[in-house]
């Protein structure tokens, strides 16, 4: 079993809704320790195999797995989860401004919150990017053309008797 496979195995499969809670609860502070160590560093190019980058940020490499899986998206360039395996070399290339954006999509304050974020974006950076991130799921309704008003195809005709004859 690759080391991808055992990660989605540890968090999708539980015994019960509490056990899910607790490895959630447990996983969610791991992740949190390792972004904090890699933005207090600056580190954008994590480098090395799973197994020693999961003892180096003091997590198990199916834990490891995670995070790669959930920084995944944010990388410069991608990356094929499945042929991960813990005793072979990767590099993560981290776009931050993609970083940040995708933390604000996935709703995760506790990330796009830390400290760290102050000496990699500017803090104008990171409100446009959490203003992009609002705006895109904004839902605008287009205006309706209601039955007797002039029909948007511009023959003059009501719409009733033009265009929304067969609507």
């Amino acid at each position: 079993m690759g080391l991808y496979e055992a990660w989605k195995n540890l968090s999708e499969n539980h015994e019960s809704q509490e056990a899910e809670i607790e490895f959630w609860k447990e996983y969610l502070s791991v992740e949190r320790n390792i972004y904090n160590e890699i933005l207090n560093n600056k580190t954008q190019v994590v480098e090395g195999t799973p197994a020693e980058l999961a003892e180096k940020y003091s997590t198990n490499a199916e834990y490891f797995m995670g995070f790669i899986d959930g920084i995944s998206e944010s990388l410069q360039e991608d990356i094929d989860l499945d042929a991960i395996e813990a005793d072979k070399a990767i590099s993560l290339k981290i776009d931050w401004e993609k970083l940040y954006y995708n933390m604000c999509a996935a709703e995760a304050n506790w990330l796009y919150e830390l400290e760290g974020w102050n000496d990699i974006l500017a803090a104008d950076t990171r409100k446009a990017l959490l203003k992009k991130y609002k705006t895109s799921k904004t839902v605008v309704k287009e205006n309706k053309v209601g039955r007797n008003d002039p029909c948007p195809c511009g023959s003059g005709k009501k719409y009733k008797k033009c265009c929304g004859k067969n609507a």
